[in-house]
């Protein structure tokens, strides 16, 4: 059932379990939850469509080289899948899944703060569940899984390289398939424009009784329930927990000053350029492009093995690799790309991109100009469907083309980094207010130097290996201060870490069970309870810790929906 708020009466709703927030996290655990027999609220601070009014409450100072949250939270059913932007075959578009490397939820002891209280044995029967409600193909992570005749893992003997695979998934499963799913279910009730705001405890007690909620133009409202569970992203449920003070000074669930610290999302950035030894390598590499096989859209990656990366006392990255022209050429197509993409002047409300002043729409029209004989042939032949302008992260195909080795002349190689957790690195309430009179949320960020260190050490080791493996030169490049080339702003809409896991509550927000420490009924679902985020797209493994949450919930909900029903 769907309540707009805006036109809802009354001022008091009662739940089984209330789940704040509509993305894949919450989706997931309300799907789970209406399997059993409780009532379920879902309550979701945007519409069913994209509302420009309801986004700005996203919006506060970010103080930092990182993409601004007004960017980086979509409020709208669906949360963040409703941007994501891959691009998986005509008009399809989808996400990239990935595990989590066991190491990744290892304690190590260059990586200050890492280790969760669990590991990813764990997690792997929800793993293989996840795969399933996010709709992607087989369970199967392994390169030898997905090699074919002449699409075989690329020869990394002698070398500390090891080929992983990534996955993709449609967008519209949670956005399309999963809402319709939930609008019509007679256990769960999708409340639109529902603004949480406050979560309040009980006179005398630690447990949390209502939720109070706010909506356009009319009074707040309260929900009451057993459970709660914070769904609402690595940003909002931090600022709901210390939006919600009450007798807690220091906000729900805070005692330690610990509620919004240790944020950590993927920088993303180039480290060079593998100029093969022999130019057969663009067919040889086809395993590594984003592309169909056996009815599943895949793709594969480098990265650095685990006894490498004890050795060197590294962060964890990944490297994708991206046919690119030569220099002068590579420069125009991007030039070209970077106009049409910004619509030259302006961008979109909802995307994530800033529109570009005159100055540099000149330069980019410039540059573009300088190779109008590779742009020209480009554009056409991308008009024509017979190539892309822009392989990618987002885009893929490139493998398919006749005479690939023919088109290209180097293989950009990429990376998805690794952030160390650090507390100064948090989510905090500024002195702003949104249209509701609540304290906007402030983003305070740095990349700390031993970060900086450990990236370009690996990035590397990275160019070392890959000339071990025999597979080319790589001409390796850096930023004007001699730094990594990274993307600023930073970001890639992995927002994780805020109410990280912990079994002290004096370093994290939640338990091993996603219970806030101390607030026996309130539980957080998404990537902010991810202690350390590795490299890998976190979508695939908050989708497994929401249902490990659901298994928990479950009997105990069901008890007391049995005990209403008998009276």
């Amino acid at each position: 059932m769907h309540v707009d708020t805006r036109q809802m009466e009354g001022t008091v709703r009662q739940a089984d379990v209330c789940i704040m927030g509509a993305g894949p996290a919450g989706i997931s655990l309300a799907r789970e939850m209406a399997a059993s027999s409780v009532r379920v609220a879902l309550l979701e601070s945007g519409g069913l469509d994209f509302d420009p009014q309801m986004q700005q409450l996203s919006s506060g100072p970010t103080h930092g080289p990182v993409l601004p949250s007004v960017k980086v939270n979509h409020r709208q059913f669906g949360g963040n899948a409703n941007v994501w932007g891959i691009k998986l075959g005509g008009p399809d578009k989808g996400l990239r899944h990935a595990l989590f490397d066991e190491m990744d939820f290892e304690a190590r002891e260059w990586v200050p703060h890492s280790g969760w209280p669990l590991t990813r044995e764990d997690l792997m029967p929800y793993y293989r569940r996840a795969q399933q409600v996010c709709g992607a193909g087989p369970f199967a992570y392994s390169p030898e899984h997905w090699a074919r005749d002449g699409v075989q893992p690329l020869p990394l003997e002698g070398s500390q390289l090891e080929t992983g695979i990534f996955q993709f998934s449609p967008y519209d499963v949670f956005c399309n398939t999963y809402r319709e799913q939930l609008l019509r279910s007679e256990q769960v009730t999708v409340y639109t424009h529902a603004t949480a705001v406050e979560l309040q405890c009980a006179e005398g007690g630690e447990a949390v009784r209502t939720v109070r909620v706010a909506r356009p133009g009319r009074p707040d409202w309260l929900l009451q329930a057993k459970v709660f569970v914070l769904a609402c992203g690595g940003f909002e449920n931090p600022r709901l927990l210390l939006m919600s003070r009450g007798r807690h000074p220091f906000g729900l669930g805070n005692a330690h000053d610990v509620v919004g610290r240790y944020y950590h999302d993927h920088l993303q950035g180039r480290s060079g350029y593998l100029i093969p030894h022999d130019r057969q390598l663009f067919k040889q590499a086809a395993l590594y492009d984003l592309r169909m096989a056996s009815g599943s859209y895949v793709m594969g990656y480098l990265k650095l093995s685990r006894q490498l990366q004890e050795k060197e006392r590294i962060l964890n990255l990944n490297t994708l690799m991206f046919p690119r022209a030569r220099e002068r050429q590579d420069r125009a197509i991007q030039a070209f790309n970077t106009l049409r993409e910004r619509r030259l002047l302006r961008a979109r409300p909802h995307e994530t991109v800033p529109p570009l002043g005159l100055r540099q729409v000149a330069r980019q029209a410039w540059l573009a100009a300088c190779g109008l004989d590779y742009v020209s042939v480009v554009a056409l032949r991308a008009k024509l469907g017979r190539q892309s302008t822009a392989y990618g992260t987002g885009h893929g195909g490139w493998s398919s083309l006749e005479n690939v080795q023919n088109l290209f002349d180097r293989l950009e190689l990429w990376h998805s980094i690794e952030q160390s957790p650090r507390p100064e690195n948090r989510v905090a309430l500024s002195g702003e207010r949104d249209l509701f009179g609540c304290p906007r949320m402030a983003l305070h960020w740095h990349w700390p130097q031993d970060d900086i260190e450990q990236t370009q050490r690996a990035m590397d080791l990275v160019a070392r290996e890959i000339e071990r493996a025999g597979l080319g030169r790589v001409e390796r490049v850096y930023d004007a201060q001699g730094l990594p080339a990274i993307d600023w702003p930073g970001g890639s809409h992995h927002l994780m870490g805020t109410t990280r896991m912990h079994t002290d509550p004096r370093y994290g927000v939640v338990d091993a069970q996603c219970r806030v420490h101390g607030v026996p009924n309130l539980y957080v679902a998404g990537s902010s309870v991810f202690p350390t985020g590795g490299y890998a797209n976190p979508t695939l493994t908050l989708l497994a810790l929401a249902l490990r949450l659901a298994d928990h919930l479950a009997p105990q909900l069901q008890v007391h929906a049995t005990e209403l029903a008998t009276g």
